[in-house]
């Protein structure tokens, strides 16, 4: 059984003093605990939380609003931390696929836009803006589901399917990454099952609170090392399968 005790504020002492950071999908639960998690460290500086409904927002299935907010961005930063909390489990109200004969090609086209493509294109947009010489962290919340090893229930068609094409996405990008910034840390993050709106139609309140799962995620990437791979892992720091 997992411990949901609540932990104190984390402080990322991996990462220099006067931090910058940048957190993407800020509207969401556990987009929101981490801008309120960051901005009580005292070694963090600034914090910026984006979503669709900021200003200036952005919309993962259009790629001229990240083109748009990466040129927003171009005078902020350079951050050492950038947190993607976005994605999507319920698409325009259509539960996750059950079985083969429910699938259908919209759903699992807006799927891979929302889950792999828009954060692809987000990492493509927003590296400029990640320092270089020193420590830092690109980190993509992901899904457990996402594991192709991992998979022994079957089900949830799009839903898996574009969790692991995001994480394919996301390690093919930290071996180039690694080329010009050896000291970068690239994690997707499996947040456990936590109190959202994505999560209630199916566990209703029993899960973790936000706060608890972005602490925990919080100091799992403070403890990472540069590996020049993504790393894939829980919020208690456990290795997933890919």
């Amino acid at each position: 059984m997992q411990d949901h005790t609540a932990l104190p504020a984390p402080s990322m002492q991996s990462l220099r003093a006067g931090y910058s950071a940048l957190v993407l999908g800020a509207s969401g639960a556990i987009g929101q605990a981490f801008v309120t998690l960051l901005q009580s460290d005292p070694r963090c500086a600034s914090v910026i939380g984006l979503s669709r409904q900021s200003d200036p927002g952005f919309d993962l299935r259009d790629p001229a609003s990240l083109e748009r907010l990466a040129l927003t961005l171009a005078e902020r930063g350079p951050f050492q931390l950038v947190i993607d909390a976005t994605g999507a489990l319920l698409l325009d109200g259509r539960p996750p696929e059950k079985r083969l004969d429910e699938l259908d090609a919209g759903a699992l086209q807006d799927a891979m836009s929302i889950n792999a493509i828009g954060p692809a294109l987000l990492l493509q947009r927003l590296l400029p803006r990640l320092a270089t010489g020193e420590r830092v962290i690109w980190a993509k919340l992901s899904a457990r589901v996402g594991s192709i090893e991992d998979n022994r229930k079957g089900g949830w068609y799009g839903y898996r399917a574009s969790k692991a094409a995001l994480n394919m996405l996301l390690q093919t990008a930290a071996i180039e990454i690694a080329r010009r910034r050896p000291l970068a840390v690239v994690a997707a993050l499996q947040p456990g099952t936590v109190r959202s709106g994505l999560s209630r139609p199916f566990v209703g309140e029993q899960a973790m609170d936000p706060l608890d799962s972005a602490a925990r995620l919080l100091r799992v990437l403070d403890g990472l090392e540069p590996t020049g791979r993504a790393q894939f892992v829980d919020h208690a720091g456990q290795i997933i399968p890919w």
